[in-house]
């Protein structure tokens, strides 16, 4: 049984009760005093502009546009636990809008010849291989203070996130954009978080949600009497995926070996050129010069654009030969998702890797 959304002047206790103790926890030094006050206030916006789906469609006087797609987003939201078995709570039964494109920017740092992200520890999340910032400047002077430093970063907008069941977190205005079945992939993503979420292991996490996603969708789409996703465009996603996982595999092996560091950068940038000449031929002989990832290949390239990809990609071909074992059954595949991740990391890798490799 949901809980009633708290008021404002709740919220407002709750957070002058508990932000001071959460504070002394977390701080070390005045750039954490500016990092966390931030992190609350950010999210006390958040959650003050929240409003139920449900009155937002039923006021003629707001957006027709915004009204309907709340209408289908509710469809997948109630797809999501009946169907998916993900959690039923008032998450994304609320809406905010927040008046920008993006909730938070994160910011990814790896040392110049590492693909080890510089991580970040938090009392709930654990330790993620990101930092996130509710305003794209303060994302920005984060990642100049860290070239500074020599590190490779980058930034990336985030249309929503997980709570993990802290609150009822909202349908954003970031998540409209891009269409009803784009809307519906997050809602999948992020409530798979909800339902389980194991601290320190980032790629473990990320996979595991990316799987639930791409998998609701396509049985959310099997339930609305939908074909299939174009297969084009998911093996060219697919491709492209594995071709700059390569990619970090070369580097990983490259920064093993002791060179002198104009020569590893030498032979790091020859690696990145490498990936776009690949890419090319790739683009031009197999997918018909479509040119969707243009715009991402061709930008500067550092080992901390890469990170993503293996942060969300890396596992889910693990959980998909996982969901095949289980017959497709999703409270089997979440009990065995839970085994997976109660393992010693070590173990838990070993067993993911044979999953992949099934």
């Amino acid at each position: 049984m949901s809980r009633p959304l708290p008021s404002h002047g709740l919220l407002d206790r709750v957070f002058r009760i508990l932000f001071p103790g959460v504070m002394l926890l977390l701080l070390n030094g005045c750039s954490s005093v500016s990092y966390y006050s931030q992190l609350a206030g950010g999210q006390l916006q958040l959650l003050r502009a929240r409003e139920p789906v449900a009155e937002v469609i039923a006021d003629p006087s707001r957006d027709a546009t915004l009204r309907a797609h709340l209408v289908q987003s509710q469809k997948a939201r109630v797809f999501a636990s009946e169907h998916l078995h993900l959690p039923d709570n008032q998450s994304y039964r609320l809406y905010a809008d927040i008046g920008r494109p993006y909730v938070v920017w994160n910011v990814f740092a790896t040392p110049e010849f590492s693909l080890t992200p510089q991580s970040h520890c938090f009392p709930i999340a654990g330790c993620v291989a990101y930092r996130g910032y509710y305003s794209q400047s303060a994302a920005r002077g984060e990642a100049a203070l860290q070239r500074l430093q020599g590190m490779d970063v980058s930034i990336g907008g985030v249309e929503a996130y997980s709570t993990l069941g802290w609150f009822n977190d909202p349908i954003l205005n970031s998540m409209m954009g891009w269409g009803d079945e784009r809307v519906a992939t997050l809602i999948f993503h992020e409530l798979a978080h909800q339902r389980f979420y194991v601290k320190d292991d980032t790629e473990f996490n990320e996979s595991y949600a990316t799987f639930v996603e791409q998998e609701g969708t396509r049985q959310w789409r099997a339930f609305r009497g939908l074909p299939p996703e174009n297969s084009s465009l998911i093996t060219q996603r697919d491709q492209f995926t594995v071709l700059v996982l390569e990619t970090r595999s070369r580097l990983e092996k490259l920064y093993t070996q002791p060179l002198p560091a104009e020569q590893m950068r030498a032979r790091k940038a020859a690696e990145f050129e490498r990936f776009r000449q690949n890419y090319r031929v790739m683009r031009d002989s197999q997918w018909g010069g479509d040119k969707r990832y243009d715009t991402w290949v061709n930008a500067p390239l550092n080992n901390a654009r890469l990170l993503p990809f293996g942060l969300y990609d890396q596992w889910v071909p693990a959980f998909a030969a996982l969901f095949r074992q289980v017959g497709g059954d999703w409270p089997r595949f979440y009990a065995e998702v839970e085994r997976l991740g109660e393992l010693p990391v070590a173990e838990r890798k070993a067993a993911l890797r044979a999953l992949a490799e099934s």
